[in-house]
């Protein structure tokens, strides 16, 4: 008797964990979105603080320097806005996933 009652309370905490991963999943997916868009908005506001920089540079090479940090800063700012719409769509997902459990 003990025995069974010990595994049925081990199965029911294993359902309990199976039916809490999905909703975790896309917690953690919703917040590396977050994250992710928060990198890419900081990035963005960096090259268009570079961009500024090189407008008003008073030399050629200081522009061209600027420039170049822009472009790099507005590239970082696209390969993390493309990892917060992948991590978006993760958690969309994975809620769509814990909702069918």
């Amino acid at each position: 008797m003990r025995f069974i009652t010990i595994a049925a309370i081990a199965g029911l905490s294993l359902a309990v964990a199976a039916c809490s991963k999905p909703a975790e999943k896309a917690a953690d997916a919703a917040s590396t979105a977050g994250q992710e868009a928060a990198a890419a908005d900081s990035a963005a506001a960096t090259a268009a603080a570079d961009a500024a920089a090189a407008a008003n540079a008073v030399t050629t090479e200081g522009a061209n320097s600027n420039t170049k940090a822009a472009g790099e800063a507005a590239k970082d700012a696209g390969d993390h806005a493309k990892k917060a719409g992948e991590a978006a769509q993760d958690a969309g997902e994975a809620a769509t996933d814990a909702a069918k459990k």
